[in-house]
């Protein structure tokens, strides 16, 4: 009978250990922009949209406003982005970019071409990879936590 406890066989220590290979791999080009890991995603996400909410921008990031906060907080001492209360509804902070922080998207745009090159692996084997580690991320969320 096969052992179900041996880690080379898990899933999320496969997971677990790419993540740390893709942040070594991303720190030093994230360094010549002055940006963590998580400070760049939220750069991503709002040069994809710029003028989104706390909120939605957690949703996307898959983090607690807690942890959001002193991310954006970081990010507006930096001159990347301006917090400012929603007119609308003034429990809402709308996120947007300053001019900095849009010309910083030109110094970023090869990043992801850098991550495609280290992994050895061309961009369509990439995309089909993650798809797959997409899927098993709403698969896990939706079944919730089982003992």
């Amino acid at each position: 009978m096969q052992d179900p406890l041996k880690l080379d066989d898990f899933i999320c220590f496969a997971v677990y250990t790419a993540s740390h290979a893709l942040n070594r791999v991303y720190k030093p080009l994230l360094d010549t922009l002055g940006l963590t890991y998580p400070q760049y995603l939220a750069m991503v996400t709002l040069w994809e949209q710029d003028g989104q909410t706390v909120g939605g921008l957690g949703e996307k990031l898959f983090l607690e406003s807690s942890t959001l906060t002193p991310l954006l907080k970081r990010l507006e001492s930096a001159g990347y982005i301006r917090r400012e209360r929603s007119s609308e509804d003034e429990r809402v902070v709308v996120i947007r970019l300053s001019e900095e922080g849009s010309r910083l998207k030109e110094k970023a745009i090869g990043i992801p071409g850098c991550i495609v090159e280290a992994s050895g692996r061309d961009a369509a084997n990439l995309t089909r990879l993650q798809a797959e580690i997409v899927a098993l991320r709403e698969a896990l969320n939706k079944s919730g936590t089982h003992g």
